[in-house]
């Protein structure tokens, strides 16, 4: 098994309230190169969880921090109109996100930390603070 030290946060930079399937990000993926779907989980609007990429295989979700890290995306992320960034979770993405997270530190690491992809890259997501969110987890 890899090391793992943190988690980053992504969401899926599609319209609120639309749902996405890890099979179209699959296909989205496949469509720019990646061998697989860059993200380890999604997490769909009504808050179930997805396996994308195995956890045992490194990641193609943060240019640089893949080796120890698991990706998890959230479906959404964009106004309706797709012109702004926007926390789009909903109560369902948010309890299960919080869930994961808690899961994956207690099995892989307890030190791990946890991240937005904007605190490695030019961008908004995952359209809301991650740092300060979750402090205390």
């Amino acid at each position: 098994m890899r090391k793992i030290n943190k988690i980053i946060i992504h969401c899926s930079a599609t319209p609120e309230n639309r749902e996405v399937s890890v099979e179209t990000i699959r296909k989205w993926h496949l469509a720019r190169g990646f061998n697989d779907i860059g993200y380890h989980y999604v997490i769909d609007l009504k808050g179930g969880v997805h396996i994308g990429r195995p956890i045992e295989k490194r990641g193609a979700h943060c240019t640089n921090e893949n080796v120890g890290s698991i990706g998890i995306c959230y479906v959404g992320g964009m106004t309706k109109d797709m012109k702004k960034a926007k926390d789009t979770r909903t109560k369902e993405q948010k309890d299960s996100l919080i869930y994961l997270m808690h899961e994956l530190i207690y099995k892989y690491n307890q030190d791990m930390t946890i991240h937005g992809h904007n605190e490695y890259a030019n961008k908004a997501c995952p359209s809301f603070n991650v740092q300060e969110e979750y402090a205390n987890l």
